[in-house]
């Protein structure tokens, strides 16, 4: 199981913006352009700037080498470092869920596959519960990134059932 850094409250203020976090997730494993990122967003592109340019700051995002663009204009496009996923961010407070919201609401609901289940587990079983989905989803993690295939996101969540004490 791959040891995960704790992140510096710069990176875990990089990473408390859903906005962000869709925007590192527009461009993992295919760079992106300023441009083409806020088109994606349907956000004007000098708003955009901003959160890259904290992302860049902060090693979440890459830039790439500079293109022309379609009139000749300068781009530089950014790719996704993967950084987030070796850090430990104490509760990003609503901003993973928000991200993951806002990305939901754009997919048919026929395509979602969803599941929910309720578990007690003894703190032995939960902390073995824990290792093991953190083994399998590094191990996919870690798998290359193949632009031919169809492209899936996955948002895990794990906590207390307020509803059975």
């Amino acid at each position: 199981m791959e040891q995960r850094s704790p992140a510096t409250d710069a990176e875990a203020r990089a990473l408390a913006s859903a906005l962000r976090l869709r925007i590192l997730r527009i461009c993992l494993g295919e760079a992106r352009t300023n441009k083409e990122i806020a088109q994606l967003l349907e956000r004007d592109p000098a708003s955009i700037l901003h959160h890259i340019r904290t992302l860049v700051r902060t090693g979440f995002l890459q830039p790439q080498a500079e293109r022309r663009g379609a009139r000749g204009a300068r781009e530089i496009p950014y790719l996704a470092t993967k950084k987030s996923w070796r850090l430990s961010v104490p509760a990003m407070d609503r901003s993973m869920l928000d991200a993951f919201l806002e990305e939901l609401a754009l997919v048919p609901g026929e395509q979602v596959d969803t599941a929910r289940l309720g578990l007690r587990l003894a703190p032995a079983q939960l902390e073995e519960f824990r290792d093991r989905l953190r083994v399998l989803l590094d191990e996919f993690a870690a798998l290359p990134d193949d632009p031919t295939a169809p492209a899936w996101s996955l948002f895990l969540a794990l906590h207390p059932d307020p509803n059975r004490p």
